[in-house]
């Protein structure tokens, strides 16, 4: 079957409904074997040194994956999807506009959702069906993430693992689930873990250090909210196809981020959150409205190339866990 990739999360079901296998390019991009080597190849290629690392991969994994079109999302996440396209258009590669309209007008949405599945060749009644059929394996990752922070038995790593790929469920649904389904059950014979540890939060695009949670646990610490990427698994159990991608926050305003961390943090316990920037990216501003909204202690890291956590950033870090631990009596 072909392969469609996509820049960041759109509505995978109009996808799978086609009878296209859906590839998210931040996973082929972070989860290849040279992640970093891809950053180098596509700035000998012109990409400017400047330009967000993401974006750099995305551009190098639709030649690595042999992608020929493209859903690029062109409202509700970076703007420099739009020099993407054309760079795409030029090596011939096929690409199909999203936009999430940021005003979350309904009508704007079904609007593009229309169109998504007119490109795609498909219907709103198989797009739909599809979303049935989803939905018990997005309720069993919303279990995994109740074992993260209800039960302690899921690492802030697997869980970030885990719903990161429900953007595209590994390009198979069934598959994925029936790896989720062997997960699960060998999570659930884990001991409880015992004593208090500090309970930390992630908020942000996902972090492109590559042992970002490892690093943070190894302090002894657990990250028990991964925030957008909990947003990926489209945590709305109740809701209907479109209702679940208006509730869907990370496209949209950041005042909808901010209350749906509100709410994560006082039901998971949070002690502290890590807000994590990639460099060069508009949302580092937002950081300002963060803070002013979530009354916790906030630490914000940015991150430019794909690697393991710098020694700087290490630093400050254990730093901040150690602050917690003080404000805690930890």
């Amino acid at each position: 079957m072909e392969k469609v990739g996509f820049t960041t999360t759109i509505p995978v079901e109009a996808v799978l409904a086609a009878g296209l296998v859906p590839v998210d390019l931040n996973n082929v991009f972070i989860g290849s074997a040279d992640p970093s080597g891809m950053v180098e190849e596509a700035e000998s290629d012109g990409l400017p040194r400047t330009t967000c690392g993401w974006i750099k991969g995305l551009y190098q994994a639709v030649r690595e994956a042999g992608i020929r079109k493209v859903i690029a999302v062109t409202q509700g996440d970076c703007s420099n999807t739009h020099a993407l396209m054309e760079l795409w258009q030029a090596d011939g590669v096929e690409t199909i506009p999203f936009g999430f309209p940021y005003d979350r007008d309904p009508d704007l949405l079904r609007l593009q959702v229309r169109k998504l599945m007119d490109a795609l060749g498909t219907g709103e009644a198989a797009t739909l069906d599809m979303f049935e059929r989803l939905r018990p394996v997005r309720g069993k990752l919303a279990r995994l993430d109740e074992m993260t922070w209800r039960d302690g038995v899921v690492t802030g790593g697997e869980n970030h693992l885990w719903l990161v790929s429900s953007s595209d469920f590994g390009g198979e649904p069934a598959r994925f689930e029936s790896d989720l389904d062997r997960f699960i059950t060998e999570a659930d014979r884990r001991e409880r873990p015992l004593g208090r540890k500090l309970r930390i939060g992630c908020i942000g695009v996902p972090p492109i250090f590559t042992d970002f949670h490892d690093a943070v646990e190894s302090m002894g610490c657990s990250v028990v909210f991964n925030e957008v990427q909990r947003q990926f698994s489209l945590p709305y159990p109740d809701a209907d196809f479109h209702s679940a991608y208006m509730r869907y926050t990370y496209p949209y305003d950041v005042f909808g981020r901010i209350a749906d961390i509100k709410v994560q943090a006082e039901l998971r316990g949070l002690d502290g959150i890590i807000h994590y920037c990639q460099s060069f990216c508009f949302r580092a501003i937002e950081d300002i409205l963060i803070r002013r909204g979530v009354r916790l202690p906030v630490l914000t890291i940015e991150g430019d190339r794909p690697g393991p956590v710098d020694a700087r950033t290490q630093i400050r870090i254990e730093g901040f866990v150690g602050m917690l631990r003080e404000i805690k009596g930890l």
